[in-house]
C-alpha cells in the first residue's frame, strides 16, 4: 500500500467511514497521517461505494465497448474495484461541480492486491452467484447458487461481507487462521455459538445502514425562506435513533456472551466494543431522551407510532398535545371500522396501514354486496380482497397524517441536541458496525 501511495502520489485520497484495518495490518489512513500528511483525505459513506452503480456507469462513461470489459456480461468478480470508482466519480461530480461526459474515459481492470481474483468463466461455471439454468427456472431457484446456500446470515452487513469473500477471497493468511480459529471454537462449544446466534438476533437488520444518517450534517439556513419540514426525513431521522438505540441495548447480552471467548477474533470484538466505555455513555445518554419502552417495530403503524412516542412525556408541550391528536383520531379510525362492520354487516372487515397510502378498509371478495360499492370511493381489487376507501375515513386520514407530522417535527427538535453528542462518536459508531456484521 504505501509503494502504490508513492507511486501514484494522489491529491485527494477518498475512504470509507470504516478505515480500520485488521489486526496486523496498516489502513490507508495511518500510512497518509504517517508518511503523507499533506495528501487530503475525504470520508464518504458506504452508500457511495456501489458495485453495481458503477457497473452502469461504467457502460456509459468507458471509452471502449461495454462487452470489452466484460461489463455488460458478467461484472461481479470486480467487486471492489467497482465500488471504489463508484465513489470516485461521485465524488469528483460533487466537489468539482462537472458532470463526466459519456464514453470518455479510458478504463482498465485489473486484478486487487490483496485478493485473489476468479475470472468471470470460473463464477459463472461454479454458480457462486447465480445458477447457470437462472433464465429457465427464474429468480425463484436463486438458491441453487453458493452464496444463497450459504446466506444464511442475521445482518444485511453478513450478507454483504459474504459476497466479496466468495468473489474476491483474502490472501492475508494471519487474517483467515484467525476466523478459522474462531468456526473452531464455536464449534467444539455450543453455549458461545448458540449465545451468539441469540444476541445476533437482538441486533436490527439495518444497524450498518442507518448510520449513515448520522454522518450528513445539514447545513444552516440563513437568509431565505424555511420550507415545510420533510416529514418523511424526520421519521428517518428518528427511527434511526430508536434503531441505534436497540442496538446498544443489545451489547450487554453480548458482552456476557463473549466474556469468557478465548479465540483472538472474539476477544478482540470483547475489547474493542464490550469494555468500551463510549458504547455505555450513549446508551444512557439516549435512555435520557428516548422512552425505554420503545424498540425498533417492522410492522408499519407499530413503527409509526413508535417514532410518534419516541421522546419521554413531559419534555416538549407541544409535542404531547400532538401525541393526544394522534391518538384521538386513530381510535377515531379504529371506531369507525367497528361501525361499518355492524352497519354493512361486513365480519371479516379490516383496516390495514401502509406509510404511502395510510388506513384503508379491506374486505374479502365473497363479502362483498354488489349494492355496497357505489357508496365505497377508491374501490380496487387486490388478490381474493378488495380494497377501498370512504370519505369519513379520507378525512381521518389527513387528520391523523397531520398530527403525526406535527409529532415527527416536534421530536426532531427534542432531539437536535441528542444527534450532536451522536456526531460527536461516530468514529466509534462505524465500528459498532463493523463487529455487528463481522460476529
Amino acid at each position: 500500500m504505501k509503494t502504490l501511495l508513492h507511486f501514484y502520489n494522489p491529491m485527494v485520497i477518498i475512504v470509507p467511514q470504516v478505515k480500520l484495518a485488521p489486526d496486523g495490518m496498516v489502513g490507508v489512513s495511518e500510512l497518509v497521517d504517517k508518511y503523507y500528511t499533506s495528501n487530503k483525505q475525504i470520508t464518504m459513506s458506504r452508500g457511495c461505494f456501489d458495485d453495481t452503480k458503477d457497473a452502469m456507469l461504467g457502460n456509459n462513461l468507458a471509452a471502449k465497448k461495454p462487452s470489452a470489459l466484460g461489463l455488460d456480461t458478467y461484472y461481479k468478480q470486480y467487486y471492489l474495484c467497482l465500488a471504489v470508482v463508484a465513489a470516485t466519480i461521485k465524488w469528483i461530480e460533487a466537489e468539482k461541480g462537472v458532470i463526466v461526459t459519456n464514453h470518455s474515459l479510458t478504463v482498465h481492470l485489473c486484478a486487487s492486491y490483496k485478493h485473489m481474483n476468479i475470472d468471470a468463466t470460473s463464477v459463472w461455471n461454479l454458480e457462486i452467484i447465480d445458477p447457470l439454468h437462472i433464465e429457465l427456472w427464474g429468480s425463484r431457484n436463486k438458491k441453487r447458487s453458493l452464496f444463497h446456500m450459504l446466506k444464511t446470515t442475521k445482518t444485511i452487513g453478513e450478507t454483504r461481507l459474504l459476497r466479496p469473500n466468495l468473489l474476491q477471497p483474502l490472501k492475508h493468511i494471519n487474517t483467515i487462521n484467525a476466523r478459522l480459529d474462531c468456526l473452531h471454537e464455536l464449534m467444539s462449544n455450543e453455549e458461545p455459538f448458540f449465545g451468539l446466534s441469540q444476541g445476533l438476533c437482538k441486533f436490527p437488520k439495518e444497524t450498518d445502514k442507518v448510520l449513515c444518517h448520522f454522518c450528513f450534517k445539514p447545513k444552516k439556513v440563513t437568509d431565505v425562506v424555511l420550507k415545510p419540514a420533510n416529514g418523511r426525513k424526520c421519521q428517518m431521522l428518528i427511527s434511526s435513533i430508536i434503531i441505534l438505540k436497540t442496538a446498544l441495548d443489545a451489547l450487554p447480552f453480548l458482552s456476557k456472551v463473549l466474556m469468557d471467548a478465548k479465540g483472538f477474533l472474539l476477544c478482540n470484538i470483547y475489547r474493542s466494543i464490550c469494555e468500551n466505555l463510549k458504547y455505555e455513555k450513549m446508551r444512557k445518554r439516549i435512555a435520557g431522551v428516548i422512552d425505554e419502552v420503545v424498540a425498533h417495530a417492522r410492522v408499519p403503524f407499530l413503527a409509526y407510532t413508535q417514532q410518534c412516542f419516541a421522546v419521554k412525556a413531559g419534555v416538549d408541550g407541544l409535542l404531547d398535545v400532538a401525541r393526544h391528536s394522534f391518538c384521538d383520531t386513530s381510535e377515531e379510525l379504529y371506531n369507525l371500522a367497528n361501525k361499518y362492520r355492524e352497519e354493512y354487516k361486513l365480519p371479516n372487515l379490516k383496516i390495514p396501514f401502509n406509510n404511502r397510502q395510510g388506513f384503508y378498509f379491506s374486505i374479502p371478495q365473497k363479502d362483498v354486496n354488489g349494492k355496497l360499492l357505489g357508496k365505497f370511493i377508491q374501490v380496487m381489487k387486490h388478490g381474493r380482497n378488495i380494497h377501498y376507501s370512504t370519505f369519513e375515513l379520507a378525512s381521518l386520514n389527513v387528520r391523523n397524517k397531520s398530527a403525526a407530522a406535527e409529532c415527527f417535527m416536534r421530536t426532531e427538535i427534542c432531539l437536535e441536541a441528542l444527534l450532536e453528542v451522536i456526531r460527536e462518536d461516530i468514529s466509534p459508531l462505524t465500528l459498532f458496525a463493523e463487529v455487528s456484521c463481522a460476529c
